[in-house]
């Protein structure tokens, strides 16, 4: 009997601790959030330009000669910084934009957009369509 009482409380509290590990869903991310994550993870840098990608699952910023990237991971989001040139030059694949972010905590962030590069970044690739829509204004 007592074997049998452990064996539940046991079962009880893995449950439990499963339970408490789902991630709750996250609202899509607005230009507002995005530029409210970017000024706490990136202080003092100001922001050229922000586009927000299409899902809502990251944004993308450009700060000067960096680009300022957030993307979603598990039920947060991680920011991390890398040249304008290797951001505009990155693959765009199918409405995704893979950036190689070179950590091992985050090695590439994919953000989904409707094109890429955007209108007025500098683009050495001649054949490269410029991105349409959720810019916002600096």
């Amino acid at each position: 009997m007592q074997t049998a009482g452990s064996a539940v409380a046991v079962g009880v509290l893995i449950a439990f601790a499963a339970w408490a590990k789902i991630a709750k869903p996250m609202s899509p991310l607005t230009d507002a959030r995005a530029r409210a994550l970017m000024a706490e993870e990136f202080p003092g840098r100001p922001i050229d330009a922000l586009w927000v990608a299409t899902d809502g699952a990251g944004a993308l910023a450009r700060s000067g000669a960096a680009a300022l990237v957030l993307c979603e991971v598990g039920d947060g989001y991680v920011a991390r910084h890398i040249p304008w040139a290797q951001a505009v030059a990155s693959s765009f694949r199918d409405g995704v934009l893979r950036l190689d972010l070179s950590d091992v905590a985050a090695p590439a962030a994919r953000l989904a957009f409707d094109a890429w590069p955007p209108l007025g970044a500098e683009v050495e690739a001649a054949n490269t369509k410029p991105a349409k829509g959720r810019k916002t204004a600096s």
